[in-house]
């Protein structure tokens, strides 16, 4: 009996933790395979793939992102072999069976649950005797008459994980390890109780044996993996359990980045001291489920956050330097308006993460929250992802508006591809940062570029078209005493100095095009490629050591000149007006192996007239 376990992964570069514990459970027993796909690929292609596999059984991982598309190939694999047993399995399926098993007549079976020893039992029983009532965990029809019986078993008792053979030491994952995402849990369930969240359902947290952990992790890092996402619901619940594995960690990395999820409002001060001093930059990146910072929301959501203990750690692990942060915020939580909502966007993007995630609530099945819906007035999908469309105190206009913000939140902060510029708008340009977001978002709509692409380029021009018009609609709104503001709150000079500069830095090699008007022409371009070549000690001791000459610098080199000190900008925040910039760039100058990173220099102009903004 041939056996092929597969999915529909988001995206290439993830994998499926869940197939694999599948195949190390059953393998010594049956002939298993695994395959994956992505939510992209054809219908027709995964069909045809999955076909020439020649499966007895094929089983499905089950999930939000993919249900729907997995019910196309299901549907076609039925009508081309009649005879296949199909199993389903997963989260998604694993509550509100009954209506699945009514559903999906294709199906066979469904796997409810933690799988290993449930799918092992079932598909001894399809080759065996077929005493599919003996099979706790499992879903299936009972054959009466002309027709048959939906039948959902008992539950199955929770496993002892130190019993569970490795998911990680298939010699046929060797190959990719180095580039796609592992998955990795050291534990299974949460102590946590949030009614949105399926993690909550399960309760108590198990362990996977330390010995193992580490034994895995390092096979791991040995075969080239590249990037260990930890999916353990809170992974720092246990203080010594999460040091010790950031220690071993820290001393056998190799390179390997791990993420991880934590609860920063727990994390003990002690561990932030010891990642603080030892763990080096770059290696571990922490994602923190924030959701909300209205109190009345996490009560009525069952979830408990300190959010001034939260902002602690997230700021204390910002000021180390070691570690990205990556916060997630809950659009749609219950007693949340638009306005709360500003104020919690506001409270999180105070942190500034490294990455901000502004997710939409989706009413899960098995969720208090689903549960609860009618209590808040809510309106949702009827089919995967189920997210909410509405409720009492949040129409679907406001959702809209804020899924803007998400937009051009993702395309702009999250990418890091002007921050310099960003900063200086949510700072001292608009009233808050959701507020920018939100304005921006608005104009892009209207601009209708939400229906066409992007290069870099785009990202800078439309954004320098928004605060053109912004800045012109302050004065129009206010008159003289509005113009008078916005040359102080708007200088598009100081704007446009640092969207250049930032678009410089966006760059690993010379950038062939610019997106602005190049106003040097070119003898005064060549003149100050001259200057700089023949007196580098002008711009700094650093410079100069490179010893570049002129014609290295026409090959390497990007200048542009701007109207006030950048150099003090940086350092100190303040904007001079009082003299101006000559930023010169440099790029792969020594073509040493690794991402090229580009270098800035600049030279202080001469003086202009007093202003300090």
């Amino acid at each position: 009996m041939h056996v092929v376990l597969t999915t529909l992964n988001a995206k290439y570069i993830h994998t499926s933790l869940a197939l694999r514990c599948l195949k190390a459970f059953s393998e010594k027993d049956f002939d298993i395979e695994i395959t994956e796909y992505t939510i992209k690929d054809p219908a027709m292609n995964i069909v045809a793939d999955l076909y020439s596999r020649q499966p007895d059984v094929i089983g499905f991982s089950c999930y939000i992102w993919n249900m729907e598309e997995t019910i196309t190939v299901i549907s076609m694999l039925r009508k081309i072999n009649p005879n296949l047993r199909i199993i389903l399995g997963g989260p998604e399926v694993s509550y509100d069976t009954v209506y699945w098993m009514e559903r999906l007549p294709d199906v066979d079976f469904i796997v409810m649950g933690e799988g290993e020893e449930t799918f092992h039992h079932l598909l001894s029983e399809i080759a065996g005797d077929g005493k599919y009532h003996m099979v706790f965990g499992t879903a299936y029809r009972k054959q009466q008459g002309d027709g048959s019986e939906i039948i959902v078993n008992p539950g199955r008792p929770k496993l002892n994980l130190n019993e569970l053979p490795s998911p990680h030491r298939f010699q046929e994952d060797v190959a990719s390890l180095g580039s796609r995402v592992i998955y990795f849990e050291t534990s299974r369930g949460c102590p946590f109780s949030c009614s949105f969240c399926l993690s909550s359902i399960e309760v108590g947290v198990r362990y996977f044996d330390m010995e193992r952990t580490k034994s895995d992790i390092l096979y791991l890092i040995d075969h080239g993996a590249k990037l260990i996402k930890f999916v353990d619901r809170t992974f720092n619940i246990k203080r010594d359990y999460a040091l010790e594995i950031f220690k071993f960690l820290i001393e056998n990395h190799r390179g390997t980045v791990f993420q991880f999820e934590i609860t920063a409002d727990i994390m003990r001060p002690e561990v932030l001291d010891y990642l603080a001093e030892y763990a080096p930059p770059g290696i571990f990146r922490f994602e923190i489920g924030v959701q909300s910072t209205n109190d009345i929301t996490n009560l009525a959501v069952q979830r408990r956050q300190n959010f001034a203990k939260l902002t602690r750690t997230v700021l204390k692990v910002k000021e180390s330097g070691k570690i990205d942060q990556h916060l997630d915020l809950i659009a749609g939580l219950p007693h949340e308006d638009y306005n709360t909502f500003k104020n919690t966007f506001n409270d999180v993007f105070a942190l500034r993460p490294e990455e901000l995630q502004l997710g939409f609530l989706k009413m899960l099945r098995g969720t208090g929250m689903r549960a609860d819906a009618e209590k808040h007035g809510y309106i949702y999908m009827d089919h995967s992802p189920y997210e909410i469309l509405g409720n009492d105190l949040l129409p679907f206009s406001d959702i809209v508006r804020i899924k803007r913000v998400e937009d051009v939140l993702e395309k702009y902060w999250n990418a890091h591809r002007m921050d310099h510029t960003l900063l200086y708008l949510v700072e001292r340009v608009f009233p808050s940062p959701f507020e920018f977001f939100q304005s921006f978002g608005d104009y892009w709509e209207k601009q209708g570029w939400q229906k066409i692409g992007h290069q870099l380029e785009d990202l800078f021009s439309r954004l320098w078209a928004f605060l053109r018009e912004y800045k012109a609609g302050c004065s129009e709104e206010t008159g003289a005493e509005g113009a008078a503001a916005g040359e102080k709150g708007i200088d598009l000079d100081v704007i446009l100095g640092l969207m250049k500069f930032d678009y410089f830095l966006g760059h690993n090699y010379k950038p062939r095009k610019i997106w602005w008007d190049f106003t040097m022409d070119k003898q005064e371009w060549s003149s100050w490629m001259k200057q700089l070549a023949a007196s580098p000690a002008q711009v700094s001791a650093e410079f100069a050591a490179l010893g570049l000459s002129e014609k290295e610098l026409h090959k390497h080199a990007v200048i542009e000149k701007l109207p006030f000190d950048l150099k003090e900008f940086l350092a100190s925040g303040q904007v001079l007006r009082s003299s101006g910039t000559l930023l010169a760039v440099l790029y792969a100058l020594d073509g040493s192996a690794g991402k090229p990173v580009p270098k800035p220099y600049m030279l202080k102009l001469q003086e202009q007239a007093s202003s300090v903004l």
